[in-house]
């Protein structure tokens, strides 16, 4: 009996170019009107006990090859533990994933996905939570809605927001645990970080492009964080009502959450560059960075991106905008696609337990910090 392979259903992303009886040839699909292509989720049917071997053709072509050497593809046969498979080898452009399982069914995705299904999920949870008050900010191109939750009575406004890039599906587990620890009522590191500050969570940015199985683009091929200076209806609807809403409360302190393909490690990118840096904003952003590192092994400040020269940011990106708009502390939280290498897992890899967590650590630095914010 030949394997079968779908990639029909939420966030999924895959095209079946040649099936045979435990291998297949594959290619990913790029984000509709757009070059953009890396995130692939898709089930193969009939696996139970073979050897299987799955190529993906057009790796070579994608929106980062680097992310490919030193990469585990994910793997799991019941959609809530994602291990890593047996091996994943990049070579000659094309990149192989073999993996052999008792299992019938088994799902194998660029990280863990986070479908549509399963935010909706969560903000039905928090929504409903005492303390949580909830808005629509907008509607995407499709017609969903941009869902935003609120915490906390404190002056100083606080935005985390993830998911600009929908493949980076990191973001929305690391908002899983942003939520989880915001709202436990026993934990009097929150409640006195929810007495000196109020936050305002959107979990995905991009809902369109989540469920379209795409990696980086919304649903028209737009990327949203190269659209926050001029947001517009036509192209960027999701990034006008963010910003529009951020209008409304300003912005103190910002976290834009993603998932980096080549780089090994959890790190942070700042606003170096803006037109109206002030060197106390960024020693807040560095005191904020180096007491990350020194209280979590899950974060390190080594690997990273290039800074950019004075007045040379590009305020097309969300941290660089809010920065320079607000004064804001703001920053892009990476996280990676492989593994952070300086505390790795072997079993799986860079995980969404280990997302969560990270959340965790984000918000007990933050709390260390927030009076001098």
């Amino acid at each position: 009996m030949t394997i079968t392979i779908t990639a029909a259903f939420d966030g999924g992303n895959i095209h079946v170019l040649r099936q045979y009886e435990a291998s297949a040839d594959l290619e990913i699909v790029k984000d509709r009107d757009s070059e953009f292509y890396q995130w692939f989720y898709f089930r193969v049917a009939g696996a139970a006990g073979r050897p299987l071997s799955l190529r993906i053709m057009n790796a070579a072509g994608s929106a980062y090859p680097l992310g490919w050497p030193g990469y585990r593809a994910r793997v799991s046969s019941d959609r809530e533990t994602w291990t890593l498979a047996d091996a994943t080898d990049y070579a000659n452009g094309v990149l192989t994933i073999a993996h052999q399982s008792d299992s019938d069914l088994l799902w194998f995705a660029y990280f863990a996905p986070y479908p549509i299904e399963r935010h909706n999920a969560l903000i039905a949870r928090y929504a409903a939570m005492p303390g949580v008050s909830y808005r629509a900010l907008g509607q995407s191109i499709d017609g969903q809605p941009i869902d935003c939750l609120t915490l906390g009575t404190g002056p100083k406004p606080i935005w985390l927001y993830g998911r600009q890039h929908p493949g980076e599906t990191m973001a929305e587990h690391w908002m899983e645990g942003a939520l989880e620890r915001l709202t436990d009522t026993a934990d009097p590191i929150t409640a006195a970080l929810l007495a000196k500050a109020s936050f305002r969570i959107v979990p995905n940015a991009n809902p369109d492009g989540s469920s379209r199985g795409h990696l980086r683009t919304n649903a028209v091929g737009v990327n949203l964080n190269r659209e926050w200076a001029t947001p517009t209806p036509e192209k960027s609807p999701e990034v006008l009502a963010i910003r529009n809403a951020m209008d409304e409360t300003g912005v103190v302190f910002a976290m834009d959450v993603h998932g980096d393909e080549a780089i090994p490690a959890n790190f942070i990118a700042g606003f170096e560059g803006i037109p109206n840096w002030t060197d106390a904003q960024g020693d807040k952003f560095y005191a904020f960075q180096n007491a990350l590192a020194a209280h979590t092994p899950d974060f390190q400040t080594k690997l990273g991106y290039h800074k950019s020269a004075p007045g040379k940011a590009n305020l097309t990106m969300s941290t660089n905008q809010l920065a320079n708009r607000f004064g804001a502390v703001a920053m892009t939280l990476e996280m990676p696609f492989k593994d952070h290498d300086s505390n790795p897992d072997p079993v799986q890899g860079w995980s969404p337990d280990r997302c969560r967590k990270l959340a965790h650590s984000c918000l007990e630095v933050l709390a260390a910090q927030i009076d001098g914010i």
